[in-house]
């Protein structure tokens, strides 16, 4: 570190973020020793820092030790703020929830959640209802399947074992065998179905959004009730149109992202004629 930053840095502020870091996925509860071992603290700062993390909202205090509670996830919200792939989709969302008239999210896989980092709804009463930065178990969802199909299978197996911090209780279980299953039906196809897995009166179809590299960085998807489309629709209406969605938004990702220190917001209303209606409304 320069001397003149290191002047300035905030050794506390430094140590706070080491003790939210301690947790992951293989660590989802932790004793006060554990924290001080994982963030290379002295135990009574560790318990100070997790006292104040506490009366702040970001972890809780359980019988078996601290966990970190879903408010962390506002401090993400920054990225998905500042993210310029989320900035490309929306216009692509909108324009796919308007005609097929359904509400269409866009998700990202931390631990064995999935996130919602966007999300475009129109006016229908749901049973599952979730915003920006809710939360939902990744099995048994068919947005969990693309993102999880794009791990290796020891990947998925530490998956498994991570506690979910969704509050949301699946109506149905599903064993380890049928979750491998989805997964590899997913990695075939490239899209996933859910027809009522996560719980009843819900079918939902997704895809994957990959950026230039070709990796996936998100699941685009539909969830709809089950009375208001079959799992044939699924397939023959909303699936060509998803696949059709996340495919603009790669391809206008690959394109700005060529472009250097480019202002997605910022070409709101100047993207020329020649592009998608979409990035010019």
């Amino acid at each position: 570190m320069k001397q003149a930053a290191r002047k300035d840095f905030v050794e506390a502020f430094a140590r706070g973020l080491e003790v939210i870091k301690a947790f992951d996925e293989m660590h989802p509860v932790l004793g006060i020793s554990e924290v001080a071992e994982r963030a290379n603290l002295a135990r009574p700062t560790a318990h100070r820092f997790l006292l104040t993390l506490e009366e702040l909202g970001y972890v809780r205090s359980t019988p078996a030790g601290y966990m970190l509670t879903p408010k962390i996830v506002d401090l993400g919200m920054a990225y998905v703020s500042s993210n310029n792939i989320f900035k490309l989709a929306q216009p692509h969302m909108k324009n796919l929830a308007r005609e097929l008239d359904q509400t269409c999210s866009l998700t990202q896989l931390d631990g064995s959640d999935v996130v919602y980092v966007a999300r475009i709804t129109v006016p229908k009463i749901i049973r599952l209802a979730v915003s920006v930065g809710g939360r939902l178990p990744a099995f048994g969802t068919a947005m969990g399947d693309v993102l999880l199909a794009e791990l290796t299978d020891e990947k998925i197996e530490e998956v498994v074992r991570t506690p979910s911090l969704s509050t949301f209780i699946p109506t149905q279980h599903h064993t380890r065998d049928q979750l491998f299953e989805q997964i590899n039906f997913t990695r075939q196809n490239g899209y996933s179905i859910s027809d009522e897995r996560l719980t009843y009166g819900i079918r939902a179809v997704a895809v994957p959004v990959r950026t230039n590299d070709g990796k996936v960085h998100s699941s685009l998807g539909i969830a709809t009730h089950s009375d208001s489309a079959t799992v044939e629709q699924l397939q023959n209406q909303f699936l060509p149109r998803l696949l059709e969605t996340a495919a603009s938004i790669s391809k206008d990702w690959e394109h700005f992202a060529s472009i250097p220190n480019v202002d997605i917001a910022s070409l709101a209303n100047t993207v020329p004629a020649s592009y998608p209606l979409q990035l010019r409304q």
